[in-house]
């Protein structure tokens, strides 16, 4: 039988006996892996390579090896096995959301926010295994590193589809405490003589934001101790080290539990930070991904 005229579905069973034994090393080997007999599995690949007119393994009573031709066969067989499993993977998934779902979101926002709705998500999706990963660095959804990643501020321009899941006002704090050993500062320009608390990944000299009378500025400010996160800079307030300015989602339960007071609310200019989360997009978004970016939108909006 030529290939035009093979079942495909015998030719894809006969692709992952011809991977499985060059992984296995041997026909035993893969004959146990895959429950059939060693006799079954050489008659397999003996028909592939007859069938193409080319040896795609030398074999002896040592080892297997691989042909140049074998190799590029091997390459094209694992290729189309793991896009029989994707389209098997995405028809399953318009059913009932199903898989490992790889989330990635930022240290603070993940811990505070994301974090705590896991649960409830679990509960409504059992059959969805979410691998999170908390972390600062840029994940490369695109590249299939995640399959969703929540991000903060402007969105590079991508292939990636986004939906915006909210978005967080920045605000500046200090604890009581601090504030009656130095003062409350009652003008932008009072943050020269205090010690405030920057993020570390600017590369110019730190600036806030205000408002005064309609008109946008910025001040400079300088201070003792900088940090790559919100979290980590409201806890050193909290703690009565200096004053911060940072996203509110990050020391909310700070203030609410009056360990933090926000000032110069006044001169506040209301500016932003939107949060997306990201995906690949398209008409085969898997249902475990569109189930849990209706889920976060809902919840964190």
């Amino acid at each position: 039988m030529n290939a035009k005229m093979q079942p495909s579905s015998d030719r894809a069973h006969a692709l992952a006996m011809f991977a499985a034994v060059v992984e296995q090393g041997s026909f035993s080997g893969a004959a146990r892996q895959l429950g059939l007999s060693p006799s079954a599995v050489s008659r397999t690949v003996d028909r592939i390579e007859s069938r193409l007119g080319v040896r795609l393994l030398l074999r002896s009573t040592r080892a297997l090896t691989l042909t140049a031709e074998g190799q590029s066969y091997l390459q094209a067989a694992r290729r189309i096995l793991a896009d029989l499993d994707d389209a098997e993977q995405q028809i399953a998934d318009q059913g009932t959301p199903r898989g490992r779902l790889r989330v990635s979101a930022a240290h603070s926002h993940g811990r505070l926010c994301v974090v705590p709705l896991l649960g409830e998500f679990a509960a409504l999706y059992p059959h969805i295994l979410v691998d999170i990963a908390l972390t600062d660095a840029v994940i490369d959804v695109a590249a299939g590193q995640a399959d969703v990643a929540v991000r903060f501020g402007p969105l590079a321009d991508s292939t990636l589809t986004a939906r915006k899941l909210g978005e967080t006002r920045r605000v500046i704090v200090a604890s009581p405490d601090y504030l009656a050993r130095f003062g409350m500062p009652q003008m932008p320009e009072d943050l020269h003589g205090h010690n405030c608390l920057n993020f570390n990944f600017r590369r110019v000299e730190p600036v806030w934001p205000f408002v005064r009378n309609g008109r946008d500025f910025a001040l400079s400010v300088k201070g003792t101790i900088e940090a790559n996160n919100g979290e980590t800079l409201g806890q050193l307030a909290a703690i009565g080290v200096g004053i911060a300015r940072v996203g509110a989602f990050s020391v909310a339960q700070e203030i609410a539990d009056g360990r933090l007071v926000p000032i110069l609310e006044a001169f506040n200019p209301g500016d932003v930070e939107m949060i997306h989360a990201v995906f690949v997009g398209g008409a085969s978004i898997p249902a475990r991904v569109r189930a849990f970016v209706d889920f976060l939108a809902a919840r964190l909006r």
